[in-house]
This record gives C-alpha cells, sequence and structure tokens, in this order.
C-alpha cells in the first residue's frame, strides 16, 4: 500500500511562536522529531506539510537540508493540506502526525500504522486518540485516501478543517473506525505530557533530551522516558499543570464523541 506519512508543521503559533524550531540537543525540534519518525519500521513516504506564508520558508529550509518532502498548503485548512499532498504522491492512505510530538515513540509509529496496514480495507480509520491512552505526544492517526476526501468534500465546521479528522472519527455510523490502546492496559493520556505548546513544555522536553539522547544511539522509547520520570519527578512537574489541556476544551458543545473527562482547562501557576 502506498502510505504518507504527514507531519504538519508551522512557524506561526499563538502560545509558543516558532516551537517547532526551536532547538533541541543541538538541532530544530523537528529535526529531532522526524529523526524518531524515520527511526519507525513501516515503509511509508514521510512528507511535512507547510503554509504558503513567508515565515515558513525556515521550515522547507530545515526539509531541504536533511532530505525530506515538504509541501506548503494552505494555513489553517490542514484537512487540505493533507488531501493534497495525498494526491500528489498517489496515496492509498494517509497517517498524521502533529509536529509538536518530539518525543512520540517510533514503536507506536509502528503499532497504529501496522494494525491498519495488517488488515488491508478492514478500516477506514485507526488511532490511538479516541480514546487515548498513551501519553499525550504519541498521536497517530490513519486513514484511506477514500475516508479523506470524504471528509474534505463534505466537512464545514472550522475545527473540522482545521484537525483534520474529526470529521471521520465523530461518524461512526458512517466509518469503520479503530482505536488502538496501550499494550496492558495502562493509560496515561491525562496525567503524562510529552508535547510541546507552552514554554514549560519546552523545558520538560530539553530535561528530558539532556538525561536520554545519545549522537549514536537508537531512539529511546516510551519505557526510558517514564523510568526518567520515575527516577526524577521534578521532570515531569516542569509542565504538570498542562496535562490533560488538548484543543477538545473549546469544542465541547460541538463534539459528540468526546467528553468533559478527556480534556481539561490548564491548572493555575502555583
Amino acid at each position: 500500500m502506498n502510505l504518507v506519512v504527514v507531519i504538519q508543521a508551522r512557524m506561526e503559533s499563538t502560545r509558543l511562536p516558532g516551537k517547532v524550531l526551536l532547538p533541541l540537543a543541538g538541532r530544530p525540534l523537528l529535526e529531532r522529531m522526524i529523526d524518531r519518525v524515520r527511526a519507525a519500521r513501516t515503509p511509508f513516504h514521510l512528507v511535512v506539510a507547510t503554509t504558503t506564508s513567508a515565515q515558513d520558508e525556515s521550515i522547507r529550509a530545515v526539509c531541504r537540508n536533511i532530505g525530506v518532502a515538504c509541501f506548503s498548503g494552505h494555513p489553517t485548512d490542514l484537512l487540505d493540506r493533507h488531501v493534497q499532498v495525498g494526491r500528489a504522491l498517489h496515496a492509498q492512505a494517509v497517517a498524521k502526525i502533529p509536529s509538536d510530538c518530539p518525543l512520540i515513540d517510533p514503536r507506536v509509529i509502528d503499532r497504529v500504522l501496522g494494525t491498519f496496514l495488517d488488515a488491508p480495507g478492514l478500516w477506514d480509520y485507526v488511532s490511538n486518540l479516541h480514546p487515548a491512552s498513551y501519553p499525550d505526544g504519541n498521536d497517530v492517526e490513519v486513514m484511506t485516501m477514500n475516508a479523506l476526501e470524504f471528509a474534505w468534500r463534505e466537512a464545514r465546521r472550522p475545527f473540522e478543517r482545521e484537525h483534520t479528522t474529526p470529521f471521520l472519527w465523530e461518524r461512526p455510523d458512517r466509518f469503520r473506525l479503530h482505536n488502538v490502546t496501550w499494550e496492558g492496559g495502562r493509560d496515561l493520556s491525562m496525567t503524562h505530557r510529552f508535547t510541546i505548546d507552552y514554554p514549560e513544555d519546552y523545558d520538560f522536553l530539553t530535561a528530558v533530551f539532556a538525561e536520554l539522547w545519545r549522537p549514536s544511539g537508537p531512539a529511546f522509547g516510551l519505557d526510558q522516558i517514564l523510568a526518567l520520570l520515575e527516577h526524577d519527578p521534578t521532570i515531569r512537574e516542569r509542565n504538570a499543570r498542562y496535562a490533560g489541556v488538548n484543543w477538545y476544551r473549546h469544542h465541547l458543545d460541538e463534539l459528540r464523541t468526546i467528553s468533559a473527562a478527556q480534556t481539561r482547562m490548564p491548572a493555575e501557576s502555583p
């Protein structure tokens, strides 16, 4: 199957501008994340999907420097961006991984993509997010190109266009959906935050990379990160007040399959 993995990235961010290119272990954060995505064993074509904005030329430059394909599209309609990439590469399936996940475990990527690929024709959409169980920042969604095209043609609400996939997972009556849960029944989705959207998240990420990243070593995984946080709880405390905070909180009155228990507001600063 011609599978395309899309990392969506842009420089504009209201809470932490330029977060995708902040330095992390001596290189741009986006590059460190791409290293981890490339460490997955599933065969796929990797594309960074950014915008046509001039300020995103720095993202295009990073991609050229490390030999990753880069597509420039609509600044806020990410559904359109994913569809255009899929069409350009004649994809049969498209996977979405956000650029704010620099600690994503390659084995988690393989598990979600493998679940989809090992049952060809069975699922329209597979993710590890509905409901989530892995620590926030291990987001993987994969869908058939046909399903993505349906969403592109029919999605009307702004959040459906901005977040790419809600049109699909909000309609279990129309699409064949499957969720991949963490092995062993663990659920740290609301207690552990491995993504980046706030300065405290960046502090957390830099601390983890300082302890675990090695220039010639394999990509460290979830087990090593969790062992580090058990050994030094102060690292986890750096962004703990944002654990469980995600975009769902702004659309609970519109989302049918998401409950208030799956999101929360940021805790007050101590």
